[in-house]
């Protein structure tokens, strides 16, 4: 079960604007700015979107002179695609078990 990862990592995930973010983090590390120019998004709902990936642990922050840059944090996310993994293997054998109805 999804039991040691926190709640807030999938509910990071399940903005559309925030998966966006995470897709291009995946490719590059990125600044602010790099991200309001890809995402479309104004700076200040950028800023609040990146206070959630980073609380949920999914980003780190790199400071660079005037410019905050982001990267994604690899490891949260493989602990999550196997944790997922796990979960549809055991639904798969769930199917062959049925709890009889009283």
């Amino acid at each position: 079960m999804l039991t040691s990862v926190d709640p807030d990592v999938i509910w990071a995930l399940g903005d559309p604007l925030r998966l966006q973010i995470v897709t291009l983090l995946a490719r590059e590390t990125l600044c602010t700015t790099h991200l309001v120019e890809e995402t479309g998004a104004k700076q200040t709902n950028l800023s609040n979107h990146m206070k959630v990936l980073r609380e949920a642990g999914l980003v780190e922050t790199e400071p660079c002179g005037r410019f905050t840059y982001y990267k994604l944090k690899p490891d949260v996310l493989a602990d999550l695609s196997g944790q997922f993994a796990a979960l549809a293997e055991s639904a798969r054998t769930a199917a062959e078990n049925k709890r009889a109805c009283p």
